[in-house]
């Protein structure tokens, strides 16, 4: 279970990691105002700003999901090798 999650949250990572290196500047609007060469069309940019911003909020409560639920499993306390055993045995007292 806990490889598992890990794995996700790992994938989770990566995918936030890109969404968020895809997402556009706020300052990039201003530029192509004063002709910085980067004119868009007037429907496309804004709706794939938006299509990012909610994948980055969806992978953004994934994220904190798997990393919650990380930390949850990791507190928990875990059995041990010495748990079944008997008392102990002690070797005879020579006298």
């Amino acid at each position: 279970m806990t490889i598992l999650l890990v794995i996700l949250h790992v994938l989770i990572s990566l995918f936030l990691c890109m969404i968020v290196l895809l997402q556009q500047g706020k300052g990039a609007d201003l530029a192509g105002a004063f002709g910085g060469g980067g004119s868009q069309t007037a429907f496309g940019a804004r709706g794939a700003t938006t299509l990012l911003h909610k994948l980055t909020a969806i992978f953004f409560g994934l994220f904190v999901l798997t990393s919650m639920s990380l930390a949850i499993l990791q507190a928990r306390p875990t059995s041990s090798v010495m748990t079944g055993a008997g008392a102990p045995v002690s070797a005879p007292v020579k006298k």
